[in-house]
C-alpha cells in the first residue's frame, strides 16, 4: 500500500533535484533546446512548476472531474496565482517554495480525501492519491529531459553527482 507521506516525501526530493538542475544550468541559456520541436530548458522547468501547482490546486479545491471542456480554464486559475519568474534563481526558488506550500496543504488532508476517486483528463478513474503519484511521475519525465539538457551542455545532474560522491567516499 502506498502511503501519502511516502508520495509527498519522494516528490519533494524529486522537486529539490529539479530546482537544483535549474540552478546548475544558470550559466547557460534557459532558452536552450537540443532540437526545434521540443520545449526549452526554462519551459520544462516552468511547466513542472505550473502543472504541479495547477493540478494540486484542483485536487485541493475538490474538483473531481478533470475531463471537462473547462479543464484549461480551471488550471489557469491556479497557474495565475504563481509569480512570474525572472531568471533561474527565481525559478528555482519558486519550484521549492510552491512544493513546500502544496505538500503542507496536502498533508493536512484526511486519509479519506485521498481515497476519493476523480476522473482524470483522459477519462480514467483514479483515487486522489493515485493522481498525486501520476503528477510525481510527470515531473520525473520532464526532469529527465532537463537532465539530458544538462548533460548535453557538460553539466553533471545532481543525482549523478550524489552517486559519484557516495562512490568516492
Amino acid at each position: 500500500m502506498v502511503r501519502l507521506d511516502s508520495v509527498l516525501s519522494s516528490w519533494k526530493s524529486i522537486r529539490e533535484d529539479t530546482a537544483q538542475a535549474v540552478e546548475d544550468f544558470s550559466a547557460h541559456d534557459l532558452n536552450y533546446k537540443p532540437t526545434a520541436d521540443v520545449m526549452t530548458f526554462g519551459e520544462l522547468a516552468r511547466h513542472i512548476l505550473e502543472a504541479g501547482y495547477g493540478f494540486t490546486g484542483l485536487l485541493l479545491e475538490g474538483v473531481d472531474n478533470f475531463a471537462t471542456p473547462q479543464f484549461r480554464e480551471m488550471m489557469g486559475k491556479h497557474i495565475a496565482q504563481l509569480p512570474k519568474t525572472d531568471g533561474p534563481g527565481a525559478l528555482a526558488r519558486d519550484l521549492r517554495s510552491q512544493m513546500e506550500k502544496r505538500t503542507a496543504e496536502l498533508a493536512a488532508k484526511q486519509a479519506d480525501f485521498f481515497a476519493g476517486e476523480i476522473t482524470r483528463f483522459d477519462g480514467q478513474r483514479v483515487t486522489r492519491l493515485e493522481m498525486l503519484q501520476t503528477l510525481k511521475e510527470h515531473e520525473l519525465t520532464h526532469r529527465s529531459q532537463m537532465f539530458l539538457y544538462l548533460l548535453l551542455n557538460g553539466v553533471v545532474p545532481p543525482t549523478t553527482r550524489r552517486r559519484m560522491v557516495k562512490a568516492n567516499a
